[in-house]
């Protein structure tokens, strides 16, 4: 969605909104039918063609649609192809058209000449009152550093239940804010065993979330389409099990289009292990938005900038010898290796 919405504001698409009466999608097909192999599919030819199994919209490859349900987001840069798709899809469908695109599942967007706007500021005013919580005291940080959470002590929280609900609720304000999505990291891997010293910091962030909720995304019409990442991890911080966290951000041009902060699957055995993990995650996330911008024709500037603090690891990630101290880690080393094209030290 994010990706979407920032190639569209660099290229001053229309985005419209559309929803389908009554969805049926892939039905069973009465006879045999053919379509050619959409565009990108490895190993298709000129003659190439593929056997429908069900049932498919009948549109051709010039819209970008984003479809969840029965609730459609449409965008383009021509304005009567986008009318013949809204045609097509209420022929077959019976759609209702929402006119432009302004909200979507509780991300509020807005479009002007400069940029497009992406926040969820009602959803997080909702949030926040029906925590009981909208004339509570503010906090200055999304998490308390000081604060430690354990994972087998304590009481249990009474209401599990309501401490599961509030945490996927922050969990999906983290698609517009970066600034909790740690905190929310952290919080979360207590969902099935909570106990009451964690719902305090879970208060903490909607404390937060009280002196800040609108603050948005912005994603500029003046940009170029440079995809550049930052990357980091924070070595054995995990308390219980002294697993290390890896952290980047993903922008397309000035936007910001990806993040994420996750506990890396196994225990780092040197800072530089750690660092490098979060290299190998990262190159996954830059190679699929490489496949997004094929699969958009959106031409973009390669090789994809990468920009660490962390010597080691741009050290492991150039050098072509592979040796006794890298070979644990041997599958993120190959994907690091082949995938990154240069890494930047800060």
């Amino acid at each position: 969605m994010k990706f979407v919405i920032a190639v569209a504001a660099s290229r001053c698409w229309f985005l419209y909104q559309l929803d389908v009466n009554s969805a049926f999608l892939h039905r069973e097909l009465s006879k045999k039918i053919y379509m050619n192999l959409p565009f990108g599919v490895s190993g298709s030819t000129p003659t190439t063609v593929c056997k429908l199994n069900k049932s498919l919209y009948d549109l051709k490859q010039i819209i970008a649609l984003l479809i969840y349900v029965d609730d459609i987001v449409l965008a383009g840069d021509d304005l009567q192809e986008i009318q013949i798709v809204k045609q097509v899809l209420d022929d077959s469908f019976k759609i209702k058209d929402l006119g432009s695109l302004k909200i979507f599942f509780g991300l509020e967007i807005a479009c002007s000449t400069s940029g497009i706007i992406l926040n969820q500021r009602k959803y997080c005013l909702e949030l926040i009152e029906e925590c009981g919580l909208s004339g509570c005291k503010l906090a200055s940080s999304s998490i308390d550093p000081s604060m430690k959470l354990y994972v087998d002590q304590g009481d249990l929280y009474p209401d599990p239940s309501s401490y599961r609900r509030l945490i996927g609720r922050l969990l999906y304000l983290t698609n517009t804010r970066p600034d909790i999505s740690f905190a929310l990291q952290q919080l979360s891997q207590f969902m099935t065993t909570s106990r009451i010293h964690h719902f305090e910091p879970a208060t903490w962030v909607v404390r937060y979330l009280k002196g800040c909720p609108d603050i948005d995304l912005f994603y500029s019409s003046e940009t170029s389409s440079l995809i550049t990442a930052f990357f980091d991890s924070d070595w054995a911080s995990e308390i219980n099990n002294k697993r290390s966290v890896t952290g980047f951000y993903v922008f397309f041009g000035f936007g910001l289009i990806s993040w994420k902060t996750k506990k890396q699957s196994t225990v780092s055995r040197s800072s530089s292990e750690a660092e490098y993990r979060a290299l190998a995650s990262l190159t996954s996330e830059l190679q699929w938005l490489k496949f997004l911008c094929d699969d958009f024709q959106v031409n973009v500037t390669t090789p994809f900038p990468v920009y660490c603090d962390s010597k080691s690891a741009i050290y492991i990630a150039k050098n072509p010898t592979f040796h006794e101290r890298t070979k644990h880690i041997k599958i993120d080393y190959y994907v690091a290796c082949n995938l990154v094209s240069y890494t930047f030290f800060m």
